[in-house]
């Protein structure tokens, strides 16, 4: 119920007003059965933008960091999550990618969307970044399509970092459906899963439009602030102690 109330009546307007969305390819999304919509990822409003436009209701895999934060403002967005259907998922250690799967496959076995960022977490720069194959195992696990979709804007609007986000129009175009039933059965093959996961990332790509990186976004960004902070070593050195 709160999920409904949140996107007709308490968000989904005031989403609708801040970024005046224009939505293109709507018709490719099933009016039912399971799916996998596979988006890119820029902003924090991902979250909420696409299902405030879609006309069924789609849950998302989201951090765990998300329902733990501590104090006032951590429950109550611990709250906002779970209120909005979303699930936990630990991202740490070796056991984070098959929990992640076991989730999405339990939320595709009820016929519902599943809403899924397949580079794994949020473009700290603007870019599309390699994805990860657990998307691919889901598709073929579960025997369902897989929605391209591309948020176009999202970043200029509300980038990592800011929390109230700048008025700017954003695009959600969704692509037609990828078919992947002729790799039935083969989703232990290392090479198939590759495959799958880059035709899906190309697929992202030709909607949104992005600069593409062939790495991993968590790789890059982990790389960029650890020359950052180098850089900053060597602009002000620490001065020794006594």
């Amino acid at each position: 119920m709160f999920y409904y109330v949140l996107k007709y009546v308490l968000l989904g307007p005031l989403l609708r007003l801040v970024f005046r969305p224009r939505i293109e390819g709507l018709e490719h999304v099933p009016a039912e059965g399971p799916a996998i919509v596979a988006g890119n990822h820029l902003s924090f409003s991902d979250h909420f933008l696409m299902p405030a436009i879609l006309k069924r209701r789609i849950t998302f895999l989201a951090k765990k960091e998300y329902f733990t934060g501590p104090g006032i403002k951590g429950r109550l967005t611990a709250t906002f999550f779970r209120s909005a259907g979303q699930i936990p998922v630990d991202r740490t250690g070796k056991e984070a990618g098959q929990a992640a799967i076991r989730e999405g496959l339990g939320v595709l076995s009820k016929n519902e969307l599943l809403g899924i960022y397949p580079e794994g977490t949020r473009s700290h720069d603007g870019r599309l970044y390699k994805g990860k194959v657990g998307v691919a195992v889901m598709a073929l696990r579960a025997q369902v399509p897989v929605i391209p979709c591309a948020m176009i804007g999202t970043f200029e609007a509300q980038p990592p970092g800011k929390v109230i986000p700048n008025i700017h129009p954003v695009v959600i175009r969704f692509g037609k459906p990828l078919d992947f039933s002729r790799y039935a059965g083969m989703e232990n093959e290392k090479a198939i899963l590759r495959a799958i996961t880059d035709e899906i990332m190309y697929a992202i790509l030709s909607l949104s439009e992005q600069e593409y990186v062939d790495e991993y976004a968590a790789v890059v960004k982990a790389q960029t602030e650890a020359a950052g902070a180098a850089e900053k070593e060597r602009r002000f050195p620490r001065l020794p102690l006594g």
